[in-house]
């Protein structure tokens, strides 16, 4: 790699790293190609970016950003999850890295704050953003057809008491 391109990654680098919600720091060391490959495709897929780093090019483009905190963790072979959900890249690395015991999880950053291996585990129990949104749309319409169902009972019952005293009369 020469100069010109390590200037590139470090740009990009620091991009990702100011623009992040989240970054999970990773060691991948004994996963084959296609498990990598599949642990790509699952992440592009919740809407993250997994990237295998040089951890010196990724040290420089730390400095200055929010996420700076991570520097410590990247030694050996490291590759790193982002999202801009804050939920969506742990919650797939956790995943897969139970699956695949060869994926470790080191630890990462929320914003400002660091977290551990177990602060990212934590992270990705919680809900996404969607799913979030879709509970709350249930719990505002909840209310309302719970309202037309109590107010369509009372209707309903007097048009079975009519009913039964029309069928009475026919009788």
């Amino acid at each position: 790699m020469d100069r010109a391109e390590k200037k590139a990654q470090v740009e990009e680098l620091g991009r990702v790293f100011s623009e992040a919600g989240v970054v999970v720091v990773t060691h991948y060391s004994g996963l084959s190609v296609a498990e990598m490959t599949d642990l790509r495709v699952q992440i592009r897929d919740a809407g993250a970016n997994f990237k295998v780093i040089k951890n010196r090019l990724a040290k420089i483009a730390l400095e200055g950003t929010d996420v700076a905190s991570i520097g410590g963790l990247l030694t050996g072979p490291t590759a790193i999850a982002w999202s801009a959900d804050p939920v969506a890249a742990p919650k797939v690395v956790s995943e897969f890295s139970k699956k695949k015991e060869k994926l470790v999880i080191i630890g990462g950053a929320l914003g400002q704050q660091a977290l551990d291996a177990d602060g990212v585990k934590a992270l990705a129990s919680l809900p996404s953003i969607d799913e979030l949104r879709a509970k709350l749309v249930g719990l505002l319409q909840t209310p309302a057809s719970r309202v037309a169902a109590v107010l369509q009972a009372p209707g309903g019952q007097v048009a079975r008491v009519l009913n039964a005293y029309a069928t009475k009369d026919a009788a």
